[in-house]
């Protein structure tokens, strides 16, 4: 009796420590650190209705005093993306950009089985505090794009998550107080604002 064949996860796309180099807080760090394999992306393991499912894996490592972290990026036009916490724990950061200013900037501990919503226009960077793998999935429109200009040339979002907590980042003119807000336990009823516009 033949079995099926499980069905083959797309190559992963790898980030390593050189992808990140400019939004670090720990530059000094990062001149002599070996290009280390950070974390692991899965596009397009599922699409309906115009929604592209990913899985991201964030392997557990310090780059230098900071935890480690994705890129973090902005979205060109509206679109709004769906996290969820598979397997860890995670810190998501997001702030928002108006004027060339930040207008507002939070972070949302999440843990296996919690939900993210990222509301259009709002920039966000996923981190792994913990000593374990984080696992998460996403849902997204396959016509976002990603905007990694405006954090590289800030080196980074507002702030930094390290082994001492939170740390302003000095490039921005001015840093909002970071507020804390909770995960979904459900995902959203309406998922009308990942579709966006262009």
């Amino acid at each position: 009796m033949k079995t099926k064949a499980k069905p083959k996860l797309p190559k992963a796309e790898i980030r390593y420590l050189d992808d990140l180099k400019k939004v670090l807080c720990d530059q000094k760090w990062s001149k002599t650190a070996p290009n280390l394999e950070l974390y692991y992306i899965y596009r397009g393991l599922k699409e309906k209705k115009d929604i592209r499912y990913d899985i991201t894996i964030i392997l557990p490592k310090m780059l230098g005093k900071e935890f480690a972290k994705t890129k973090g990026h902005y979205h060109f036009g509206s679109y709004g993306e769906l996290y969820k916490v598979l397997k860890g724990e995670a810190i998501f950061l997001m702030q928002k950009k108006k004027n060339k200013l930040i207008d507002d900037v939070y972070y949302v501990r999440a843990k296996s089985g919690d939900y993210i919503a990222i509301a259009p226009f709002y920039g966000h960077v996923i981190i792994n505090p913990s000593d374990q793998p984080l696992k998460i999935a996403n849902w997204i429109s396959p016509n976002c794009k990603a905007d990694y200009e405006n954090i590289e040339r800030k080196a980074g979002f507002s702030y930094y998550y390290t082994n001492r907590g939170w740390l302003k980042n000095k490039n921005y003119k001015k840093v909002l107080k970071l507020k804390a807000k909770k995960a979904l336990k459900k995902p959203p009823k309406n998922l009308d604002f990942i579709y966006g516009s262009n």
